[in-house]
């Protein structure tokens, strides 16, 4: 069976297909045929201006023609395409998504943050770690930060921020928002367990990867301190050849960061495991469980 998953954030819209094999009864395979990850950045439109422009419009609709026809090639059977932050906000989102429904077949659905965050927890990757742990899982993406806290294998709370990488890039997270998730925090990130965090999206994967790090082992925060400051220093032309990022991650990397040691510090974390999970690799999971359950 292949399943595909289309997540359009507020950075970056991605198309991930995989093939999913039941070796078992309920213990299915996934396998990661193709991800394509195109950077159409609408939160540079909607958070600034409240609408999608004309220019990252076309982008949207000429996308989502290339991912209807990449899904024809490897003949997905099932897909559900899913919008986040910078399209829930955009007052013209209903509209481009008609245009994309007329021109590439895809439906889109707008979800919410708690969604967004529900998704993240479908790769269930703290099933594989240790048990007497509490964990905090933190997305971070180009509009929002999800986070969703676990103990004893039940969520004990979530809650969706409204500030994320490209917010902070122009200047419209205030010293109110900082506070909210603050007080959120130390209010309720609390365990008589140890508390580890799982990070999510595609900065905190890069600051992992230049971590040197091993799969599977967490990462001190430390790391995110010392790059914060690292690359806080740096133009993002010198990021970029320094590190050998794209400019799209570069610019955004060091608000990540910023966000990532916020959270740690308020929630006092020391170590962040980096499964590379997203919202894509959730709806995956999600669609496969429906399917299961409609069987």
């Amino acid at each position: 069976m292949r399943i595909a998953a289309i997540d359009i954030g507020s950075n970056a819209a991605r198309l991930l297909i995989n093939e999913v094999l039941e070796t078992a009864p309920g213990k299915p395979e996934f396998t990661k045929l193709n991800l394509l990850r195109i950077p159409l950045r609408l939160g540079m439109d909607v958070f600034s201006h409240g609408i999608i422009g004309p220019e990252r419009e076309k982008m949207v609709v000429d996308s989502m023609r290339v991912f209807s026809d990449l899904m024809k090639i490897y003949k997905v059977e099932h897909y559900r395409a899913c919008a986040t932050s910078a399209m829930r906000d955009a007052a013209n989102g209903r509209q481009i998504i008609e245009a994309v429904r007329e021109n590439s077949g895809i439906k889109i659905e707008i979800i919410s943050g708690d969604e967004e965050a529900a998704l993240i927890y479908e790769n269930h990757v703290a099933e594989g770690l240790a048990e007497d742990s509490a964990y905090l899982y933190i997305d971070v993406g180009g509009g929002s930060t999800e986070l969703t806290f676990y103990e004893n294998g039940k969520m004990r709370y979530k809650k969706s921020f409204n500030i994320g990488t490209i917010r902070l890039l122009n200047g419209l997270v205030t010293e109110d928002h900082w506070k909210e998730m603050k007080e959120e925090i130390r209010r309720n990130i609390n365990s008589k367990d140890p508390v580890v965090a799982i990070g999510s999206g595609g900065n905190i994967n890069k600051i992992f990867s230049m971590s040197k790090t091993k799969d599977g082992k967490p990462m001190s925060t430390s790391y995110l301190k010392k790059y914060y400051k690292e690359l806080s220093e740096l133009t993002v032309a010198e990021r970029m050849t320094k590190f050998g990022m794209r400019e799209d991650r570069a610019d955004v990397i060091v608000p990540a960061l910023e966000i990532f040691n916020n959270i740690m510090q308020w929630s006092e974390i020391s170590k962040i495991f980096v499964p590379k999970i997203s919202v894509a690799d959730g709806l995956i999971h999600n669609i496969y469980d429906s399917l299961l359950q409609n069987r």
